[in-house]
Formats: structure tokens, sequence, C-alpha cells
């Protein structure tokens, strides 16, 4: 069964969101110059939900989504990439993707409450959190330093 609208609106407003412990970036598993790592979200409604996040510093892109895990990405947050909607008009690199039951996680739009660059991914770490509803009990470990095409 589908998640309905009501349902979205509920896990987003769901206070209790909260992710324990560090995140770090970790090496791709296909060698790429991405970084990647997912973390567990927890809440007192027990909403079956990680954050995966994404970051290719060559050109920079960012990508921070809330994914649950019966319907896939519910929210998301994208720099450093346009998108093209359903209805053909573009978005621009700073784009957030938010559940709609007609379109799914497909719909993107732009921003005003993401002010951070792609490269300062802790900086919007933190935005993407509070826009998401989301406590951090822990911290968001910079990206390790790069080294020509290798990551120390």
């Amino acid at each position: 069964m589908a998640l309905a609208q009501t349902e979205f609106e509920a896990l987003l407003s769901d206070a209790s969101k909260r992710i324990e412990g560090d995140v770090a970036w970790q090496a791709d598993e296909d060698h790429s110059p991405c970084l990647d790592f997912r973390a567990e979200v927890r809440s007192d409604n027990g909403w079956p939900l990680f954050v995966r996040g994404s970051y290719n510093p060559l050109i920079p892109a960012l990508s921070y989504n809330l994914i649950l895990k019966t319907e896939g990405r519910v929210y998301g947050l994208d720099l450093g990439k346009d998108h093209h909607n359903p209805q053909c008009n573009q978005v621009g690199e700073c784009h957030k993707h938010r559940w709609t039951e007609r379109f799914r996680d497909k719909e993107a739009f732009s921003p005003a409450d993401i002010t951070a660059s792609p490269a300062h991914p802790v900086d919007v770490w933190v935005q993407f959190c509070a826009e998401a509803g989301i406590d951090h009990w822990g911290r968001m470990l910079p990206p390790p330093p790069q080294q020509g095409d290798l990551f120390l």
C-alpha cells in the first residue's frame, strides 16, 4: 500500500525523529570520487527510516535523503545538480524533494532556507536536519581530505 499524504505529513512532523551517534563519510564501494554514509533514524512512533548521504567533492555535489524503508525516498535535498520535474520544468542546482501521492519523490522545488554550499557538507547537514525535523545526537564528521584522486 502506498504512503498516504497524511502519513507523510505525520512522519515529517514527528518531533521524535533522531539519529544517535556520530555520522562518518565512507569511500564509495565502486571506487568513484564519491563519499557516502547511511544513518538509522529512530522515532517514538517506530518509523522505519534512515538517512543516506552522498558527496562528490570534485563537482561538488551533495545529497541528503530521508528514506522510508517501505517506500524509498520521502524527503531529500540535492545540491550541485539540476533536476527535471515530471511537469517538464527544470529546477536549479539547489532543490528539495518532498513526497506527494501524485509524484512520490519525483517532483522537486527550489528552497529558500538552504544557504550553505555543497562544498560544506557539515553546514548543509545542520540545515537539512532542521528542515527535516531530525535531532542529531552526535557529530557529523567532515569528509576526509582529498589527495589527488584518493581519500586519506
